[in-house]
């Protein structure tokens, strides 16, 4: 048997083909790795310095700064948080895809063999031939492929940003309760001391005869309660913060020692005109923008249909060597729109395209809904704060009173203690309606999903 000799030629061919093949790299997940990784997240990461410094729109004079704002944690929940990741893979697929729609279809290469039996003496009974099958496209088909890559791309990329919202939206809840849960525990600080007090006094009474057990029993009671109520508002602490921790996507220990600042201040924005905020959020919210893009997209994936009424063309060039004679073809395939004229998937995409719209026409609705009701919500809340305000000033202005009466000699001192309690319930109704306020404010935000306070500026979302 001969040796079959390789010529260079094709060896360079296959090592040109083969150039641009990917390899597989395997990346297994291991839950302990993880965990550990999760465990030692910190605020001090230096990379996470670089990011925020790169991506929050204030400047950051020192590293780790003294107080951690909203805008600081939000940051660092960009950087952290794991459904952000989910988005941006997400946004990662999408953009592969318009390199998957932007590929041409690769020519094929046949070789066709043949031996014949009864070839003439002295003659080479084999006939080789070589064909080539290149396929091209009509009716613009790879541009309709790309555009409707394209907006599924950037409709990903605004699911990024609803999702960095969402994450800026569920850490500024936290941080409000946390806040809520602090000032309770300074007030019922104040109120336990001032109860403390009543209650030594109502004893001294009770010593002197001028008043009955009950009264003292009664008084025991009242600072009790309030010592369950100071050490429920203490596991709220230790809860809230927790939860804060969570929202950034850090493990809790990762807060230990953190001033926190917290970015809800008595101030609110000017009540907004109805029509400001619902345009607002019917032209800007990222979900909005995505099913809009959506949307886009199904009008391309009708125009592709439509395109492919119209077949493909395959052209077949080929070669053959036949017993010492060279022959050359050229040939020529379409396919037959004999039994259908592809109305089946035409119906389907325009179809998809009708439901497109009706989720955008629902969507903007629920939006419309929720803007209308944050609205209202955050009016009625406003008054209700403004009322809390007028009853504070009453109940301050009765105990500086009770106190000029009381160092004057004309009031004992169980009024003027009496006084100091009812300004202290009065402090903690008005942090029960700031804090109603507060969350009615973030429901107006998420209506527009933008920060209406200026303070509270939002980073980026690479």
């Amino acid at each position: 048997m001969k040796n079959v000799r390789v010529k260079p030629a094709f060896v360079l061919l296959v090592l040109s083909l083969s150039a641009g093949c990917a390899s597989y790299r395997p990346a297994p997940i291991h839950p302990g790795e993880n965990l550990s990784r999760f465990e030692s997240r910190t605020l001090g990461n230096p990379a996470l310095e670089e990011f925020v410094r790169r991506n929050s729109p204030g400047a950051i004079p020192r590293w780790p700064p003294r107080k951690w704002d909203l805008a600081l944690l939000t940051a660092s929940a960009f950087y952290y948080h794991p459904d952000l990741d989910v988005a941006r893979a997400r946004w990662g697929v999408a953009k592969a895809a318009v390199i998957t729609a932007g590929q041409r279809p690769n020519p094929g290469v046949g070789v066709v063999p043949e031996y014949n039996a009864n070839s003439a003496s002295g003659i080479s009974p084999w006939i080789l031939g070589f064909s080539l099958d290149i396929p091209l496209e009509t009716a613009g088909r790879r541009g309709y492929r790309i555009a409707r890559a394209g907006d599924l791309s950037r409709a990903a990329r605004f699911h990024v940003a609803a999702a960095a919202w969402r994450v800026r939206s569920r850490l500024r809840k936290r941080l409000l309760d946390l806040f809520a849960a602090v000032r309770t525990e300074t007030i019922l600080e104040r109120r336990q001391t001032v109860q403390g007090e009543i209650v030594e006094a109502t004893e001294k009474r009770l010593a002197a005869g001028e008043i009955s057990r009950l009264e003292v029993t009664r008084a025991r009671i009242s600072r009790d309660r309030t010592v369950l109520l100071l050490r429920e508002a203490r596991k709220r602490i230790a809860e809230a913060r927790v939860a804060v921790a969570d929202a950034v996507g850090v493990p809790a220990a990762a807060l230990e020692g953190i001033d926190i600042s917290f970015p809800f201040p008595d101030g609110f924005p000017a009540n907004p005109p109805s029509g400001e905020v619902r345009r607002e959020a019917l032209l800007n919210r990222p979900d909005i923008l995505a099913s809009l893009a959506e949307y886009e997209a199904s009008q391309s994936s009708l125009r592709l249909e439509i395109s492919r009424q119209y077949p493909d063309l395959r052209l077949g060039p080929g070669y053959k060597w036949d017993q010492g004679d060279n022959k050359w073809s050229l040939g020529f395939s379409v396919s037959l729109p004999v039994f259908h004229h592809n109305q089946g998937p035409i119906a389907e995409a325009e179809a998809r395209r009708t439901e497109s719209a009706a989720r955008f026409t629902a969507l903007q609705a629920r939006v419309i809904g929720e803007s209308d009701r944050a609205l209202a919500g955050y009016r009625e809340s406003l008054g209700k704060l403004d009322a809390a305000d007028t009853l504070l000033a009453s109940q301050r202005a009765r105990r500086k009173s009770e106190e000029a009466l009381f160092n004057a000699g004309e009031a004992d001192r169980l009024a003027f203690l009496g006084a100091r309690l009812e300004m202290e319930a009065g402090e903690l109704a008005r942090l029960e309606s700031l804090v109603e306020a507060q969350k009615a404010l973030g429901l107006l935000e998420d209506a527009v999903e933008r920060p209406l306070v200026p303070a509270e500026e939002f980073p980026s979302t690479p």
